[in-house]
């Protein structure tokens, strides 16, 4: 079960640093796409950034210490449920076009779900 709860954090790690270093930075087309169309402030951009940075961090700590594995993931989870719920207030479920951006915070959730409940069996 740890290989498992392993590869998932790993994987986890590398889509959460992938997405938080360019909203810390506030570069990329997607900083755009949240200023203007989710109707975010740089400071929420930023902010957004580190949680997913301070997630990433968590998730590596946690595969020498589950129980921070765990809150990171899950925190993680709480953070894309957000995400999910801006892209569903902007109309972007009902929008073919921005239709696979408001998906992706979903998949990530149950991602994160899922490393939280195979690190917890691992424990």
């Amino acid at each position: 079960m740890y290989i498992t709860a392993a590869t998932l954090s790993v994987l986890l790690t590398l889509i959460t640093i992938s997405a938080g270093v360019p909203k810390v930075r506030l570069k990329g087309a997607s900083i755009d796409t949240l200023q203007s169309h989710m109707g975010l402030s740089p400071g929420a951009v930023r902010l957004i950034g580190l949680a997913e940075i301070a997630a990433a961090a968590g998730l590596v700590v946690g595969l020498f210490w589950q129980p921070l594995g765990i809150a990171a993931a899950t925190g993680f989870a709480v953070l894309t449920v957000g995400a999910a719920v801006f892209h569903g207030r902007a109309g972007d479920f009902a929008n073919p076009d921005t239709r696979a951006n408001a998906i992706a915070p979903i998949v990530f959730c149950l991602l994160s779900v899922a490393a939280a409940v195979t690190l917890t069996l691992a424990m």
